[in-house]
């Protein structure tokens, strides 16, 4: 997981196994002091990943999400950045839920008066700690497996709002099949913020292409761009520019 030690992975990965692991048999598995653990719990609150209890923890998210942040962070990281480097000081974006398209937020310190509307609660961190980013969470139904805002409030929501572009991750992305994902309802929310757009620029690793999810968003030929790691073979990259995507590995 980005941003944390080896023993705090460790750590988050027996609290999500669903026991109840005191802090002296973290200390036992961990061969660290009781000290070392409580030092480790109290880092790892602060970053937002557990809650701590008496005697313990317990993860600050589904199981879900807590499976997808662990995934494939250095690409996420590089991935996030580019899509970063494409906001300019005082644009009006959008960027929908997923733990790629969140950790764009990471990269937008330094940026100016820019406006953010997200259904993503993971956007929200580097939002207190960025005073030049203003962001709208739309209102909806909450949902932790993906950290998501989503339902028919977060659609009417979306309509008052019209942004230069927007950044969405995806579950899937094939040249057949455009973008998809395996929730109808986070389809719904993704494809309105396409809309309200005037560029789309997808996030997502490689891992994710030709996988196909239960519900189609967008086909390829709405997409802008693509920015993926260079897991993405040439042949792809070159069939999805005939389509008119622009593609960026990084």
């Amino acid at each position: 997981m980005s941003g944390i030690t080896k023993r705090e992975n460790q750590i988050i990965e027996l609290l999500r196994g669903g026991a109840d692991v005191s802090v002296s048999r973290l200390s036992e598995i961990l061969n660290v002091s009781v000290v070392t653990v409580r030092a480790d719990l109290k880092l790892l609150e602060e970053k937002g990943l557990i809650l701590r209890s008496r005697g313990g923890a317990v993860p600050a998210f589904h199981p879900d999400m807590l499976d997808k942040k662990s995934r494939r962070n250095p690409e996420k990281e590089r991935i996030a950045k580019a899509a970063a480097a494409l906001v300019s000081d005082g644009d009006q974006i959008m960027i929908t839920n997923g733990t790629t398209s969140a950790l764009v937020g990471r990269y937008l310190l330094g940026k100016r008066d820019l406006q953010i509307v997200t259904n993503s609660t993971l956007l929200l961190p580097y939002a207190r700690v960025n005073p030049n980013l203003n962001l709208t969470l739309i209102g909806g139904e909450f949902r932790p497996s993906a950290e998501a805002i989503v339902g028919p409030e977060a659609i009417r929501r979306l309509d008052q709002f019209h942004v230069s572009m927007t950044i969405s991750g995806t579950d899937g992305f094939a040249l057949e099949y455009g973008m998809t994902t395996h929730l109808i309802e986070n389809a719904e929310i993704v494809r309105k913020m396409c809309e309200q757009a005037d560029k789309i620029v997808v996030v997502v690793d490689s891992t994710k292409f030709e996988k196909k999810g239960f519900v189609k968003i967008l086909p390829i030929e709405k997409i802008d761009m693509i920015i993926t790691d260079i897991g993405l073979p040439e042949s792809a990259v070159r069939e999805f520019m005939e389509r008119g995507v622009e593609v960026v590995r990084v």
